[in-house]
């Protein structure tokens, strides 16, 4: 398969027995500047925001979704264009007319593939920005959606197949029919292309849907989720006590330790139609 996001390598192979030459398919790992232009025609300003870490591929949508997850960009019609000023740099510009506070840009972010930006600046940011919210108690999704989950998508996870190294972000409906699926080297990177893209459609808030993660369930994951209104996460792996305490708060139902035949759930069980007792 040819991707931006793989590279074929030639490696050895060794077992008890012998030792083999072979090929495996590698996730690629590349760093990606985030920068954004804004102000009036005659006063107009750039600034560089943000290197990530990431899988090439859907790099506008990475973009928009880190910039509307950060607070900074709110509707998809204020973007002018988005454009790649250099090999990993891409910029978004904003219409003149769009106002910004610029004192936003005073954190300056640089995040690996495998952790996002934490900590309380990001947490008062989230209160202050967060435009949607979940529904109470709804939808109303049943146990054997959940279930089926991890299943389904990993079927779905063309990248994960070819390398076994990648994370996925998936957004299902209540039925757990897949809608979109992205995947990345990081995390965070997955989620934030699931969200750009939406965004481009004009399909936020996603109060009637899921959201689906390969890995565990960090603060900062439960914080983008929150941005767009997601009101359930089903996650592989395990969520993290500050994930639970911010979910908790923002009426999110977290599910963790997602497997074929069972999961837990850490909030917001009311979402959830249980088997009985």
């Amino acid at each position: 398969m040819n991707s931006p996001g793989i590279l074929h390598k030639q490696i050895q192979k060794v077992s008890c027995e012998h030792t083999l030459a072979g090929i495996d398919t590698l996730a690629i790992e590349a760093p990606l500047e985030i920068q954004i232009q804004y102000g009036s025609e005659k006063n107009r300003q750039q600034e560089a925001l943000s290197v990530t870490m990431r899988t090439p591929g859907e790099d506008e949508d990475l973009a928009l979704g880190f910039l509307f997850t950060e607070g900074i960009l709110g509707n998809y019609s204020d973007v002018k264009e988005v454009r790649f000023i250099g090999e990993n740099t891409i910029l978004v510009a904003l219409k003149f007319e769009v106002a910004i506070d610029s004192s936003q840009f005073k954190r300056h972010f640089y995040t690996t593939s495998s952790c996002g930006v934490c900590g309380k600046g990001a947490i008062e940011l989230l209160e202050k920005v967060s435009l949607y919210y979940p529904l109470k108690n709804q939808p109303q999704v049943s146990t054997s959606v959940v279930l089926g989950l991890q299943h389904q998508m990993a079927q779905q996870q063309q990248l994960y197949l070819d390398t076994g190294g990648i994370h996925a972000a998936a957004l299902v409906d209540k039925k757990g029919h897949c809608q979109l699926l992205r995947e990345d080297v990081g995390r965070h990177n997955a989620l934030d292309k699931l969200i750009g893209s939406l965004l481009k459609s004009g399909d936020i808030p996603l109060r009637d849907h899921l959201l689906f993660l390969s890995g565990r369930a960090g603060f900062e994951l439960i914080q983008k989720a929150a941005m767009v209104g997601l009101p359930i996460v089903a996650c592989v792996g395990a969520p993290s006590s500050l994930a639970v305490e911010l979910a908790e708060t923002h009426d999110i139902t977290l599910i963790g330790f997602l497997k074929h035949h069972r999961f837990n759930i850490y909030c917001g069980a009311e979402r959830i139609l249980l088997p009985d007792k």
